[in-house]
């Protein structure tokens, strides 16, 4: 797999920082339902450690964006509205738009066209077998190497909230339709602009691919609500 910078010398992680990393993987595999409370004794109980590093974990969460704290009731998992959703991918198209404009008009990082060809491959064979949590994942690292690919960690940064938050939202859709099935050909014609330097044409792909997001994403919620 590509990657855009030069690997960082590794740092052990904090007790906090690894149960952390625990209860996020959980949240955006689905483990936690919308609305569900999480418990820090039932929480430091399963994961074998002190309330301490839970609290602080679900604390660095909340201000992630992905848990949220009700004062005198505790913490909950997120029931996303439709205007969240709706702001959710607001916010991606404005990160993304910036990420293509720096990638397309700049010298391209070696292995990105690879990379996204290689993952738009991998999105057809998960299309064709019908695995959707495969797919909801490849799309996922598709925009990944894009944002990757502009170089800019606080634009990464920023990303990472969202893309959490876009994968609390496929989890609402978890037992609804399968996936578009123009998100392969979308992603195909993303690949091949990015490979381009049409910034125009590209950036007017992404709105249109986020716009139909948004309108799937909506509509399956309202199906699960039902």
């Amino acid at each position: 797999m590509w990657a855009a910078q030069s690997p960082s010398p590794v740092r052990r992680k904090t007790l906090t920082s690894q149960v952390a990393d625990r209860i996020r993987a959980d949240l955006l595999t689905g483990k936690f339902p919308p609305g569900s409370q999480l418990g820090e004794t039932e929480l430091a109980e399963s994961l074998g450690v002190s309330r301490g590093p839970v609290r602080e974990s679900l604390a660095r969460l909340v201000h992630e964006g992905l848990l949220l704290s009700r004062p005198h009731r505790g913490v909950f998992v997120p029931l996303l509205s439709e205007a969240d959703i709706i702001d959710i991918y607001y916010a991606r198209e404005a990160l993304e738009a910036a990420a293509f404009r720096r990638v397309i008009t700049s010298a391209k990082p070696p292995g990105l066209l690879s990379a996204l060809d290689e993952t738009v491959d991998e999105l057809a064979c998960a299309t064709r077998v019908g695995d959707w949590s495969r797919v909801a994942d490849l799309d996922v690292r598709f925009h990944s190497l894009v944002i990757e690919a502009a170089g800019s960690p606080r634009l990464h940064r920023m990303f990472d909230t969202v893309i959490a938050e876009t994968r609390l939202c496929l989890n609402l859709q978890a037992n609804a339709d399968p996936a578009r099935l123009d998100l392969l050909d979308e992603h195909r014609e993303l690949a091949r602009l990015i490979a381009g330097d049409d910034v125009h044409a590209a950036l007017a792909a992404l709105t249109q691919h986020f716009a139909e997001a948004t309108v799937t994403v909506r509509n399956r919620v309202r199906a699960v609500r039902r």
